[in-house]
């Protein structure tokens, strides 16, 4: 078996658990193993194939059966690399705080996990925010994430900031190494924690304060076959814990822009690491050139320093041909680009963080979705908004469809 690759032992583990069948033990051992080896590369390949194939895979789908689970697989994932936590005990306190239960007790602090990636913590963390500090104005509100997650919030009057480090490409034992710092920071007896399914507690899994205190709100069960958004479901879900009817998503960077009366079109390529979201070419260079020649300045945000968005997108602008005056790059943090898109008069992209920005600010957007594991995972995740919003489902569309379809939503003729 050493001889299998971590992916092919992930997709093994993977069929198993889509089937309702026990995955073999020993192929679950192997692949943690892998990811836990000394070795950077090694764990940071196996690593890569439990996240991406395996867990992300089984809350894409967003079928409640499968949280249950991704509870009994990952318990043993944790304990592998925790030996001092019991996968049985790990599982029975997450029954108890998946529980949805009204907050019956006065907080001096409240802790609102972050979900690690900024679209979630928009769409998501932002509303769960809101809700704690309407139910609970004079407790201490703290945002327990990384620092690029913060700083969408950081000019919140009153809201503090607990870093943790989470690197989505970090090998298993980084992506579990925040466990003690959070258990310290978050077992205050009169602490209420907040969690969103955030990846800092593994979904809910890793036991950070006493089981009374946390509170998941579990996004893949919650509202069950319903058609809901997150943002709505997110919305309920604070109604029914802490008794709030009115939660917003919101942002608050400390970036500010001002274009005066220059119409500007935000636009992301990102794709999360993801290119199953992504069109094929020529399609990035070809909306570009649309979204140019339809009158207003295209800025797009190059993704972070050296990465491979970065490349695409310098690459996409460069192939257009068009002007500085027509089309710009962005470069800086992606809260700088989050305070873009508030100026801006239209935002376009990926299935992508902006998005999730956009909608929340009702910017107006227009979306090209593509790459969802279900039709469920496309209506989870479609942005809400209350400005005007056009999504649009990539499927097997050719790109000059696409582009046909883009046209359309900006009004004009899709010919």
């Amino acid at each position: 078996m050493a001889s299998i690759s971590p992916s092919e032992l992930a997709v093994e583990l993977l069929n198993h658990c889509l089937r309702g069948s026990r995955w073999p033990e020993d192929v679950l051992a192997l692949l943690v193993e892998e990811a836990l080896d000394d070795d950077e590369p090694r764990a940071a390949a196996a690593t890569r194939a439990l996240f991406s194939i395996l867990v992300e895979r089984l809350a894409d789908l967003f079928d409640p059966r499968l949280c249950d689970v991704y509870a009994q697989l990952f318990s043993q994932v944790i304990h592998q690399a925790l030996p001092e936590l019991d996968p049985a005990a790990l599982v029975a306190r997450y029954q108890t705080v998946r529980q949805v239960r009204p907050v019956t007790k006065t907080p001096t602090d409240i802790y609102v996990l972050s979900r690690v990636t900024l679209g979630a913590d928009v769409a998501i963390t932002s509303i769960v925010l809101d809700a704690a500090r309407q139910r609970f104005p004079d407790a201490r509100l703290w945002f327990a994430g990384p620092e690029k997650a913060f700083q969408l919030f950081e000019h919140s009057p009153g809201l503090r900031h607990l870093p943790v480090n989470y690197g989505r490409r970090a090998i298993l034992a980084d992506r579990l190494g925040a466990y003690h710092d959070l258990k310290s920071a978050l077992s205050q007896p009169h602490a209420l924690v907040l969690d969103p399914d955030s990846r800092l507690t593994q979904l809910g899994l890793l036991p950070i304060c006493p089981a009374e205190n946390h509170y998941l709100f579990e996004s893949r069960s919650y509202g069950g076959d319903s058609t809901a958004s997150l943002s709505q479901l997110t919305q309920q879900w604070v109604r029914d814990v802490l008794g709030v009817e009115d939660a917003q998503p919101w942002l608050h960077p400390k970036f500010h822009y001002d274009f005066g009366s220059q119409p500007v079109t935000t636009v992301s390529l990102g794709v999360g690491e993801n290119p199953a979201k992504r069109v094929a070419d020529p399609f990035e260079e070809e909306l570009l050139k649309l979204l140019a020649h339809a009158g207003s300045l295209v800025m797009v945000d190059a993704g972070a320093p050296g990465s491979e968005e970065e490349t695409r997108v310098r690459q996409a602008i460069e192939r257009t041909s068009l002007s500085a005056d027509r089309i710009g790059i962005h470069e800086g943090s992606f809260a700088s680009f989050a305070a873009m898109i508030a100026a801006s008069s239209l935002f376009v992209g990926y299935d992508s963080a902006g998005q999730h920005v956009a909608a929340a600010l009702g910017i107006p957007l227009i979306c090209v979705f593509a790459g969802q594991a279900s039709q469920r995972m496309f209506e989870r995740w479609a942005p809400d908004s209350p400005g005007p919003s056009a999504v649009i489902q990539a499927g097997a569309h050719e790109p000059a469809e696409l582009l046909a379809y883009v046209r359309s939503a900006l009004g004009e003729d899709p010919q």
